[in-house]
């Protein structure tokens, strides 16, 4: 079931592309932080889905994008033409030993094998390097954020409360202990629109059609009740978990 749910997007990368948040400036900031100075930065962006956060890779230095779904592939290649995109994975990553100096996966870790996926992490990244992991996900502390969860009773997006621990990236001999922040990353929407991006999250690509559609119906009459969603565009207030540790 997780392999046929990481698999799920490609059925609708356009949507994807179309619909799913950017990550903020300055979380992307943070995650390159501890090599930032460095000359001739060169980044890989894994799991880059459709380049999510690949244009804000290329903004800032030479970007390799690897992703192992084709249709998300092609889609990230028509938005970004101009990057070196390659079709692989965590487990199997395409590039030379320590041939990168930042390994920044946005979204995907959950997916990956972290047994495999570390050492070939470690295995393209320079000492010294950086791996970060970022998520974006609702503030479950504004409450009808949390109500329209309550609402959909099927959905399993990602949701912040930030009175959790904090999030680590697990252990490993060639890798210093992570560290995490979470930063704020509102985004304008509508209702038409967050049901849109309700529709690209993997539980209701791979949910039975009459279900899906039953929760995402909940949700947009949840939303047209509610003053601070219901006159037209609003703000979502995402946050954005970066977790970020050293090749040593």
């Amino acid at each position: 079931m997780t392999t046929s749910r990481a698999r799920s997007f490609g059925t609708a990368a356009a949507e994807y592309a179309r619909h799913r948040p950017e990550y903020a400036d300055n979380a992307v900031d943070w995650a390159l932080e501890p090599v930032a100075a460095r000359p001739s930065l060169q980044l890989l962006d894994l799991a880059a889905g459709t380049g999510k956060l690949t244009g804000a890779l290329h903004a800032r230095g030479p970007v390799i994008a690897v992703e192992p779904d084709p249709a998300m592939l092609a889609e990230l290649r028509s938005r970004f033409p101009d990057v070196d995109a390659r079709e692989g994975n965590a487990e199997s990553i395409p590039l030379p030993d320590a041939s990168v100096d930042a390994v920044l996966v946005g979204q995907a870790w959950h997916w990956f094998d972290p047994e495999r996926a570390l050492p070939e992490i470690a295995r393209v990244l320079r000492p010294g390097g950086v791996l970060a992991a970022l998520w974006n996900g609702d503030d479950a502390n504004v409450e009808w954020v949390a109500g329209y969860h309550k609402a959909a009773a099927l959905i399993e997006r990602r949701v912040r409360d930030r009175a959790d621990s904090g999030l680590r990236l697990p252990e490993h001999e060639a890798f210093e202990a992570s560290e995490h922040t979470v930063l704020p990353n509102p985004v304008r929407t509508t209702i038409d629109g967050l049901v849109a991006t309700l529709g690209t999250h993997s539980w209701a690509l791979v949910a039975d059609p009459a279900d899906r559609d039953a929760a995402l119906a909940r949700v947009r009459a949840y939303l047209a009740t509610r003053p601070e969603t219901s006159a037209g565009e609003f703000e979502l207030p995402l946050v954005t978990d970066v977790v970020r540790m050293l090749r040593r």
